[in-house]
């Protein structure tokens, strides 16, 4: 083998490393595995969804991750992985508990810190339910739109929330920990 040849390979590997990393950054595993939340009465989806409204799901030529999806669709220029987004948004954009449409959902990770999710908000349904625009959510480079995010918390302050899961067309029985929510108004610093 040639050295060439010998370097392709190294940087195919690399790559290939690399893409396996960036899965890693979003949240998401079958519910199906996980244990069940609190007993609750059934959810009931919004009654806007009345057949073609509810969610849906793409899949772009090119695989996504959550956090360019995430980028793009909402104007918030953080970079680095999700789990990083609440702290890099300090000082940057308002952040808050209250969603409002544009704004960016971030969950924090649920094995490791190291572990996070985010998604834009599409629409406020109710003091405790919005719908969110997402990518990579079941780990395929996937896009998810009009999902269903309900507020779990006991407090209604959006800490805990459940997630719709589209291959059972049910909400999940997992219960994420979220960080709250980055607006997209850029915070304007005073000139010293």
């Amino acid at each position: 083998m040639s050295v060439w040849e010998t370097v392709v390979r190294s940087m195919r590997a690399a790559g290939l490393g690399l893409c396996g990393l960036m899965l890693v950054g979003c949240v998401s595993v079958p519910y199906a595995t996980l244990p069940s939340g609190p007993a609750e009465r059934p959810y009931q989806p919004p009654v806007a969804w009345n057949g073609s409204g509810g969610p849906s799901m793409e899949r772009p030529a090119t695989p996504l991750q959550c956090v360019p999806f995430a980028r793009n669709a909402s104007r918030i220029e953080i970079y680095g992985d999700a789990h990083t987004w609440w702290d890099q948004a300090a000082g940057r954009y308002p952040r808050s508990s209250i969603p409002a449409e544009g704004s960016v959902l971030v969950l924090r990770g649920y094995n490791t810190d190291a572990r996070g999710h985010v998604a834009v908000v599409t629409q406020i349904v109710s003091d405790r339910e919005i719908l969110v625009d997402q990518a990579n959510w079941m780990n395929g480079g996937e896009i998810t739109r009009r999902v269903p995010v309900l507020d779990v918390s006991p407090g209604n302050d959006w800490s805990q929330v459940r997630v719709w899961w589209l291959p059972t067309q049910s909400l999940g029985v997992r219960i994420y920990q979220a960080q709250g929510f980055i607006h997209p108004l850029p915070v304007l610093l005073a000139a010293s």
